[in-house]
């Protein structure tokens, strides 16, 4: 059996302890059984740290799903968070409060009336410095009592002295869950300003099958990140990306495309997103899942973004145009499978719309275009050419021959060109140089 070094170091450790620690230990097997540990790796390697200096509240009350809290936990610290976790008494019947020190690195908080405290109100004190507070999993209880202002333990104290935002991910039998009792609580933490992260369904531990599964881990950090990662110097602003490639029919079987994996335009709309627009991503084609909170619409063809992208345009305050779209599509589409012959085969091309041209020529006023040019060569008079052509504000340009640069990386080597000025930016992750171009289009709106 594999596992990561703090997990180990927190399974080694409640060996040595009682037998209410063998709730640590029923963590990792499940953790093992769904592989729960490879696809956190995974998922984490991929992702920018995005929490330094944040101080984050986990608060775990009694459900199966608590040993689920270890790896959220987990997530946050890796992405630099003070994580601090706060434990009803029934949740420590699920998964010891040793597993959270060890993976937090901090006290795991208990009981209110802990006579082993500093001086300050140790409940309050911890409220005022958190940057955010979470519940996961949340029992329909602690719900019904947030819902209604109790505090009669240190987690719910605590949420009520909490003035950051309050995030809470509900996970219980469906039927619990789907009582108007329970809903009318969700609805009224709703207008008390809490977030409310919706179920996922499934089977459940009970046997039951349907809504009321813990959300993904994954999915509950997207919520922590879009509430606090970054300032939002975006909100209110309206921003189209497009991404990925295009394909072009060529019968019923084959089409022509390109090698673009629509990684660079799937971290604009996503960085977009954290900085607090409202994003819309036009996307071909890929491998990709779209980032949560975004309008997203799939597209196939040259033709389906050129619809897709001008039937919105007017409304965008930007226009990022990341997608790889085909210049040219097969004049005529067969029908049936083209058979092979022995002899060559040759195939009619005709241009496709060219939606960027149109953008740039239908651009109203106030409303920034910006465009991507890859080169193999003269990449600055080439991407130059094309931004003055094309009317556009902004431009970034990539050579593919340029290490780090190339489709289907995680980095890009961008040069930024707009009518006044050149920015060469160094090989950073396509996330980090979706930053520097959304600033470059914020301080342009300026």
């Amino acid at each position: 059996m594999f596992l990561s070094s703090p997990v180990m170091c927190a399974y080694q450790r409640t060996q040595q302890g009682t037998e209410a620690k063998k709730g640590l230990q029923f963590f990792l097997q499940m953790l093992c059984c769904s592989k729960m540990i490879q696809k956190t790796r995974v998922q984490t390697e991929r992702i920018c740290i995005m929490l330094t200096g944040k101080t984050i509240i986990l608060g775990v009350t009694g459900g199966i799903a608590a040993y689920k809290a270890a790896n959220l936990a987990s997530l946050l610290k890796k992405q630099h968070a003070d994580v601090h976790v706060i434990m009803t008494k029934n949740a420590m019947e699920f998964i010891t409060p040793l597993t959270f020190e060890t993976l937090t690195v901090n006290k795991c908080l208990t009981d209110t009336f802990d006579r082993n405290f500093k001086f300050e109100v140790e409940h309050v004190e911890l409220a005022k410095k958190a940057d955010l507070a979470i519940i996961a999993p949340a029992t329909a209880n602690v719900c019904a009592k947030l819902a209604h202002g109790l505090a009669d333990d240190m987690l719910t104290t605590t949420l009520l002295a909490c003035q950051c935002p309050h995030i809470i991910a509900p996970a219980m039998n469906t039927r619990m869950y789907e009582n108007p009792i329970t809903q009318d609580n969700l609805h009224l933490l709703e207008h008390y300003g809490f977030t409310i992260i919706e179920p996922a369904s499934g089977l459940l531990a009970c046997g039951d099958s349907g809504k009321g599964k813990f959300p993904d881990e994954g999915l509950i950090l997207e919520y922590i990140l879009r509430a606090i990662a970054y300032p939002k110097d975006l909100a209110g602003k309206k921003i189209l990306v497009t991404a990925g490639p295009t394909q072009e029919a060529v019968d019923p079987v084959r089409y022509l495309t390109n090698h673009s994996t629509g990684k660079m335009g799937y971290a604009l709309a996503r960085m977009a997103m954290l900085r607090g627009a409202d994003v819309t991503l036009v996307t071909g084609e890929t491998s990709l899942t779209p980032p949560p909170f975004v309008n997203t619409v799939h597209i196939k063809s040259a033709h389906d973004l050129f619809e897709a992208v001008t039937s919105r345009s007017e409304e965008q305050d930007i226009i990022i145009k990341a997608a790889a779209v085909a210049d040219y599509r097969p004049a005529v589409v067969s029908d049936e499978k083209v058979k092979k012959s022995d002899g060559d085969l040759s195939l009619a091309l005709e241009r496709t719309e060219d939606t960027l041209s149109y953008l740039g020529a239908h651009k109203r006023p106030g409303q920034l275009l910006c465009g991507f040019a890859m080169e193999t060569s003269q990449l600055e008079e080439r991407a130059r050419g094309k931004l003055e052509r094309k009317n556009l504000d902004l431009i970034a340009a990539n050579n593919l021959k340029v290490a780090g640069a190339g489709f289907g990386t995680d980095t890009n080597v961008i040069t930024l060109i707009d009518k006044q000025q050149t920015r060469h930016l160094e090989q950073m992750s396509k996330e980090a140089a979706a930053m520097e171009i959304l600033t470059v289009l914020r301080d342009m709106m300026k």
